[in-house]
């Protein structure tokens, strides 16, 4: 079964240059058959409808939130504004290799609809170069070993994002009725992504994965991810959501996925290793929380 258009919905709130190299990697695309809705969240500093109204082409649209809306309501109105049977959400500073929709076609294709795919993805950082942070090279230790389009759900798939959320949010293709069954959660920041997932999972949800990169994600220090990170704040979300997953998971009788959740093990090394630095810069406050994270139950 052949995918139909995919919505492309592209919430703004950044770097204009980032988010005009983003914009013209979707129409970079070897297959034409998509629809770009760009969500400006009213960026203080430029206004990009100028800029989107002179590329002339009728299948980019540009919708401004009526207020700053943040993170997790911008999403929903992305969901809120999609037309088409999957919808992706990359972020402003990504880019979109040209094989992306193709690929994720193929991927919806081979998975006989699925609630989600994703295609590998290729790390680069601040100046486009490709990159391997430490963040990323854990992520490849804990991804499923695949080699083409491949199904993963139930416990299996719940086991590895419980060891580390090996998945990248805007480099994934979302079916748009799924996305508007669960939405997204304001009680998370960082895992809101990872707190979907186990919902979608949970109800009997698909994800089907490529070894073919894809999707070009930026990683650089001055994201949400990595300050929190940094002053500890990011891992009190963390372990809320994984004691909350533990009691999910074994109420579905998901043992493997619960052990993960309790462990925590990524997550739990990520903070050990933000320690030294929180205390070289006298930040006990954040070198308290990392230890309470590392060593709470």
């Amino acid at each position: 079964m052949k995918a139909g258009t995919i919505d492309i919905i592209m919430p703004f709130y950044g770097d204009p240059a980032q988010f005009k190299e983003a914009v013209l990697s979707v129409l970079a695309q070897d297959d034409p058959d998509w629809r770009l809705v760009i969500v400006d969240d009213c960026y203080p500093q430029w206004d990009p409808s100028e800029w989107v109204q002179g590329l002339g082409d009728a299948r980019i649209s540009l919708e401004r939130n009526p207020e700053n809306l943040g993170v997790s309501r911008t999403f929903d109105r992305c969901i809120e504004l999609a037309r088409n049977e999957y919808l992706a959400i990359p972020g402003c500073d990504d880019r979109l290799l040209p094989t992306y929709v193709t690929e994720v076609r193929s991927l919806i294709g081979d998975g006989g609809r699925p609630e989600y795919v994703q295609p590998a993805v290729v790390v680069i950082d601040e100046n486009g170069h490709e990159a391997r942070p430490l963040a990323d090279r854990v992520k490849a230790l804990v991804r499923p070993r695949i080699s083409g389009p491949t199904p993963l759900s139930g416990d299996l798939l719940a086991t590895t994002l419980m060891r580390g959320n090996w998945t990248y949010f805007p480099a994934i293709c979302w079916r748009a009725d799924v996305l508007r069954r669960f939405r997204f959660t304001d009680r998370y920041e960082i895992v809101m992504d990872l707190a979907l997932q186990m919902d979608i999972l949970l109800a009997g949800g698909r994800l089907v994965a490529s070894s073919v990169p894809a999707f070009e994600y930026r990683r650089h220090s001055a994201s949400a991810s990595s300050y929190t990170a940094s002053d500890g704040t990011r891992f009190v979300e963390e372990r809320d959501f994984y004691r909350t997953a533990v009691t999910r998971l074994r109420d579905v009788g998901w043992q493997r996925a619960a052990r993960a959740a309790r462990l925590r093990i990524t997550s739990r090394l990520n903070a050990l290793s933000k320690i030294p630095s929180a205390i070289g810069r006298g930040h006990w406050s954040a070198a308290t929380v990392l230890l309470s994270h590392v060593f709470a139950a």
